[in-house]
């Protein structure tokens, strides 16, 4: 049975292969958006409705103390602090600007999850695994495009002050979206490649399978003209292609081992020609460059001194190895000898926008010291290996 209601711009009907899709574009923090997907699902009763959540946001939303739950041990292992990293960042800049509308983040999901259980319609996940869209996200990013990413918790202050839902529902408006959406590709085409087009037509697809001649698909407004494309023009997507994390390639790892290499491999060479006491120095040349910076970057975060120790004699090992970077070692220790406290982690979207947090929020410390002792050690490779290489044909 087609839908006979007349809602508003955010609602596209489609009819595909003879079933009624009704997509409802939301802002994230917007109250109307909310309003909306409760008032279709009751209106439509349709036999599913799909959410743009994958199953690890979707147990976030219903859990609120989603921060105090995280293993931040099991996070550094798998090297994955670049990657919470950003998820903090996007958190934070989306808490910002919800909490200017009083209104909990995501919200429309949590309102269709509610009105959906309580008409017994069958609930359905469509969005890929976020720690894989935020990995494939940040290994897509330049130095200075991550860099610019984490430390501009600050420039939405303009937005914030006038954000309301007039400016909400204009901001939902397909052509503003195109216009937003054609920008941000051509100021960081990677960004808006992994973050929109990837995860259009990987909507479009989990919507094409899910079950039901009627389904009711709740999804963000930025989304809206991709997923009707691929849904209108059939389109056959295979999603296997995008739900790896791109492995590193052959020639980023012959140039991740080719430093340590050439560095042994030189002091190998002057302690053979110039002897062993030169070794020696150059030995000590690239541990003090490595060191000093590194130690440097944890001094700067007023790391726990155990974090400072490690920082100075590890950097120049994890220097001569691509597997781990000092960033990862001092974070590690860090936690150990100083662990964040719960209040840390239930703060920590809202203390991100304020620089003189990163200080005084233990988890935001962590995040502070693994990105400066991090850019410490990868200055000091640098200079190590460039004052080890001009002693090469020395004496």
């Amino acid at each position: 049975m087609n839908s006979n209601q007349n809602y508003s711009d955010d609602v596209k009907i489609l009819n595909i292969n003879n079933r009624e899709i009704i997509l409802i574009g939301t802002a994230h923090i917007s109250k109307v958006s909310a309003n909306l997907v409760d008032e279709v699902i009751r209106n439509e009763s349709p036999d599913c409705v799909c959410l743009e959540l994958d199953e690890k946001r979707f147990s976030s939303l219903k859990n609120a103390k989603k921060w105090e739950n995280l293993n931040l041990k099991e996070v550094i292992k798998n090297q994955q602090l670049s990657t919470l990293l950003l998820n903090v960042a996007l958190a934070s800049y989306q808490k910002k600007l919800a909490k200017k509308l009083d209104i909990q983040p995501g919200n429309e999901f949590l309102i269709a999850t509610n009105t959906a259980e309580e008409l017994n319609i069958p609930i359905e996940l469509c969005d890929r695994d976020i720690r894989i869209t935020l990995r494939r996200t940040w290994k897509s990013l330049s130095l200075l495009e991550k860099l610019k990413l984490i430390f501009s918790g600050d420039d939405s202050g303009d937005i914030e002050k006038e954000i309301d839902e007039d400016l909400l529902a204009e901001l939902r408006k397909t052509d503003v979206i195109s216009k937003m959406i054609k920008s941000l590709g051509e100021s960081v085409p990677s960004l808006k490649r992994v973050l929109i087009d990837e995860r259009d037509y990987y909507l479009a697809e989990k919507i094409r399978l899910s079950k039901g001649n009627k389904v009711v698909a709740v999804v963000g407004a930025g989304h809206m003209s991709g997923i009707i494309e691929y849904l209108e023009t059939d389109k056959k997507i295979d999603l296997s292609k995008i739900e790896k994390i791109p492995p590193v390639s052959f020639g980023w790892k012959i140039f991740g081992w080719s430093i340590p290499v050439l560095i042994i491999g030189s002091i190998i060479y002057i302690g053979i020609n110039q002897g062993l006491g030169k070794a020696g120095e150059n030995i000590l040349i690239w541990s003090l460059a490595n060191g000093i910076p590194a130690m440097i970057g944890a001094l700067i975060s007023f790391a726990h001194p155990m974090t400072i120790l490690s920082a100075f004699f590890g950097a120049p090992l994890t220097s001569l190895t691509p597997v781990i970077g000092a960033g990862y070692v001092s974070a590690f220790v860090q936690i150990n000898f100083a662990p964040p406290l719960v209040k840390n982690f239930t703060s920590v979207t809202d203390d991100f926008s304020s620089p003189k947090k990163w200080w005084s929020n233990k988890l935001l410390k962590v995040f502070l010291i693994f990105i400066l002792t991090s850019l410490g050690s990868a200055i000091g490779t640098y200079v190590g290996a460039f004052k080890i290489f001009n002693n090469l044909f020395k004496g």
